[in-house]
């Protein structure tokens, strides 16, 4: 099979199919090192941070998290417009990683700031801050994940490339789950609302000279035709019709609801079910180091089957063992730590494995329609990505709020069955539904092999 593909690609001598070198590989990488500094924030610690430590109520959490992500859902796609249609001499996508960061850094630690307000002022500061903190991040990813589909056309160089990304966003994940609550103890020094100011300057400050580094080392090889039209419009209108893209849509809604939840949950079931609040660091860090080992394991998973077939047995994989840990009692800790690191390693290589094939799909709609519109097929993947993340914190916080939960205080058998059903069981059931769902996947790799010849073909003629 792989001996057809290589043969296919040996004879297109263009610059897309060019092997990216290490170096642009490390450095695209490098962005969402940063980007994670706050996406791994936002879902272990938000929640834990708006309840425990600016004191709002669970459900009134749960509905802000879910209303400003409808917002997002708006901004996400009139970026990804934006992004295709920039023209600058840096190219289209890697001019927002130049000026996007500083804002971000801004926005981030507003948005960890606990204000001198009222109750309602507070909640009134939570929604503006966090609008804010999420549009600056929009500006930054969704350039940043139309990158990788424009660096090269060579679907298996692409699986590598955001690996590589992935490795780098699971070790960011794991820098925020191993240092975060320590850094808040030692600069707030007993003061948490400003150890949580100064943790995230700093991971701003970080997270700015990452982006910087992903602009620097980076390439854009691949353009759309040269004829296209560019309607915003039609953009959507062409993924609507793209099938692959729909049945990713879903499934990246699906998965993130599983990971957001079980790393937002972690935290509540450590210190309430197990009583060892102390654990969460090393919990965490070790589903993180699991999630940053299967994503360096996915070219190899890719080698023996197809994203197709690996993506459904991963999620089974993930069903299986998540809804097992709902009979580890609270003090076998080793069993608990193993199935959650696995859950992690069996998550890992969902990423790239999803990222890798929305750049086929933006492939498939410039087969199919003639036109191409990588940013926005990235777009609604991010959309899907953060409307997944915001239902899981949702239901989090509207679990918690009906089963009774109160900040800081021993919890009813009510309150912490919640808690345990949100780390086992129902993100398991979500992620067998995932499984369930890409079963209608159609791109396999024979008919991609097929279709990105043809598409080289085309290019060779307008070029």
């Amino acid at each position: 099979m792989h001996q057809h593909h290589d043969t296919a690609a040996a004879a297109l001598p263009s610059a897309a199919r060019q092997r990216l070198r290490l170096r642009e590989k490390i450095g695209y990488g490098f962005g969402d090192f940063g980007f994670n500094l706050y996406w791994a924030n936002i879902s272990a610690f938000l929640l834990l941070f708006y309840t425990d430590v600016m004191g709002l109520a669970a459900a009134a959490v749960g509905t802000m998290m879910l209303v400003t992500k409808l917002f997002d859902a708006v901004t996400d796609p009139l970026m990804g417009a934006l992004a295709d249609r920039t023209r600058s001499r840096w190219g289209r996508f890697r001019p927002y990683m130049l000026f996007g960061a500083l804002p971000l850094a801004f926005t981030g630690v507003l948005t960890w700031t606990v204000p001198d307000l009222s109750d309602g002022g507070k909640l009134v500061w939570a929604y503006v801050t966090f609008s804010l903190m999420m549009l600056a991040y929009t500006v930054l990813s969704m350039p940043y994940s139309a990158l990788s589909g424009v660096m090269t056309s060579d679907s298996q160089q692409r699986t590598t490339l955001v690996s590589f990304r992935f490795i780098a966003a699971f070790a960011g994940t794991t820098v925020v789950n191993a240092l975060t609550l320590k850094l808040v103890g030692v600069l707030g020094g007993g003061n948490e609302p400003l150890g949580w100011q100064l943790t995230l300057g700093l991971y701003g400050v970080v997270a700015s000279i990452a982006f910087l580094t992903a602009f620097a080392t980076t390439r854009e090889r691949i353009q759309p035709p040269p004829q296209q039209r560019n309607q915003v419009r039609q953009d959507i209108a062409d993924l609507l019709h793209n099938r692959p893209w729909l049945v990713l849509f879903v499934l990246t809604l699906v998965i993130m609801v599983t990971i957001v939840m079980r790393s937002g949950s972690l935290v509540y079931y450590l210190k309430y079910y197990v009583e060892r609040p102390e654990l969460t660091w090393l919990f965490l860090t070790c589903y993180s180091v699991a999630l940053a080992v299967g994503a360096a394991l996915t070219p190899v998973l890719t080698r023996f089957m197809d994203k197709r077939a690996a993506m459904i047995w991963l999620m089974v994989g993930v069903g299986v063992v998540s809804c097992g840990m709902y009979f580890v009692p609270s003090d076998q800790i080793w069993t608990m730590l193993a199935l959650n690191t696995l859950v992690g390693l069996l998550l890992g290589p969902k990423s790239p494995l999803a990222f890798s094939m929305y750049a086929d799909c933006a492939d498939y709609t410039e087969w199919k329609t003639g036109r191409r519109a990588t940013a926005m097929t990235f777009a609604a993947a991010t959309f899907s990505q953060k409307l997944g993340g915001a239902v899981a914190s949702a239901t989090i916080a509207w679990v918690l709020a009906g089963m009774g939960y109160v900040a800081n205080q021993a919890q009813s058998d009510a309150s912490q069955l919640g808690i345990i059903l949100l780390l086992t069981v129902i993100p398991g059931v979500v992620a067998l539904l995932a499984g369930w769902v890409m079963r209608a996947y159609p791109l396999d790799d024979a008919t991609l092999v097929q279709l990105q010849a043809e598409l080289d073909a085309r290019r060779e003629l307008q070029a």
